[in-house]
């Protein structure tokens, strides 16, 4: 057990160590990127092992497995919703997520916003975008992401706090560098426009493989797991 506490702790360090020189490398010394522990089919203990050594957002891309870390570890951390939610199970997750990453329809926005009238909260939401078009993933395209958010934008008990995207698995840096450009100018392009009631806080990209790149264009969340805990087990 001694091993893996050791060898999670370390990558944790390297990760930190990789964020702060993309800061520096982009011009953005000092700022905070948040790194969410991406928790999918790992145990509770190695879980715990992450938390002693300063993790305090989980990411999860299944409500199963939310609801199990959630009743297991408690509210002592941020569980954040980074996979596609279906709608008939936003009732499992409601009141117990910090951030949902993956809004992406009106059906489902409608559904948050009710369960959390009724349960008198605020579900604070990502708005996921497709940049690359994939038909394998699921997301906004980027021409219909302003019309979605002014549809979102009415609902009171729902708060847009940033975007998300997931970059496709490959190695050409200008691909991946393009996407994540992307990304920014739209956000950037939202705040511009001075939405009420809007605050374009996060930007969540970049994963295992990318993140370095993600955070020299921009990013200030990233969600990171085999580099954390190690390739995973399915």
């Amino acid at each position: 057990m001694e091993g893996i506490k050791i060898s999670i702790q370390d990558n944790i360090q390297i990760i930190e160590e990789n964020i702060e020189k993309a800061l520096r490398k982009s011009g953005r010394e000092g700022e905070k990127v948040e790194l969410i522990a991406v928790t999918k089919t790992v145990d509770i203990n190695r879980i715990k092992n992450a938390l002693d050594y300063g993790i305090i957002n989980i990411g999860e891309n299944r409500v199963q497995e939310l609801e199990l870390k959630y009743n297991s570890l408690g509210d002592k951390i941020n569980y954040h919703m980074i996979g596609h939610l279906q709608t008939n199970k936003v009732k499992n997750i409601i009141n117990k997520t910090r951030l949902v990453h993956s809004l992406d329809r009106l059906s489902l926005a409608k559904e948050i916003d009710r369960r959390s009238k009724n349960e008198g909260i605020v579900t604070e939401v990502l708005l996921q975008v497709n940049v690359a078009e994939e038909e394998t993933k699921f997301g906004l395209k980027l021409n219909e992401v302003l019309n979605f958010l002014e549809d979102v934008l009415v609902f009171d008990n729902i708060k847009v706090r940033g975007l998300m995207t997931i970059a496709p698995h490959v190695n050409h840096e200008e691909t991946l560098r393009n996407i994540f450009k992307t990304l920014y100018n739209l956000k950037e392009d939202i705040k511009s426009r001075n939405y009420k009631e809007l605050s374009m806080d996060y930007l969540s990209m970049g994963m295992s493989n990318d993140y370095e790149l993600a955070i020299e264009e921009g990013s200030n969340m990233i969600r990171v797991g085999s580099n954390i805990f190690g390739k995973r087990n399915y």
